[in-house]
Formats: structure tokens, sequence, C-alpha cells
């Protein structure tokens, strides 16, 4: 699933281990979902959405491929 987490986190300045634990999951888990090696549960997606303020579609493409 194509996402935009890496963009946002820049736009931030946040590390992965900034948001992983804004979100209360290890670093391990926001560089699978961010690489497209893992599609985040249901939760963990409004969590990430949520951290940056923005609705799941505007962070992840279920129609799209990862980078």
């Amino acid at each position: 699933m194509k996402n935009r987490l890496r963009v946002l986190r820049a736009e931030r300045k946040w590390s992965q281990a900034e948001l992983a634990g804004r979100v209360d999951v290890s670093r391990q888990a926001i560089n699978a979902v961010e690489t497209g090696k893992h599609d985040p549960s249901l939760s963990l997606a409004f969590a990430l959405a949520g951290a940056f303020d923005l609705k799941i579609e505007d962070v992840f493409d279920p129609e799209g491929e990862a980078d």
C-alpha cells in the first residue's frame, strides 16, 4: 500500500523513532509500513493519520503500490 509517511515525517522533521513514540509502536514497525513491507492494521492507520492530523486517505493509498 502506497503511503506518504516519509514525506509527512520530513515536513515535520520527525525521525521514525519520534513517529513511533507518538503512535506507540516500534521504530521497526514504522519502517516496515513506510517502505511498504507491511500494511498497517486499521487501528495503526488511524493512529498514524491522527499523528499528522490528517484523514487516512490523505496518508495511505490502498490502490497504489509502495515505492
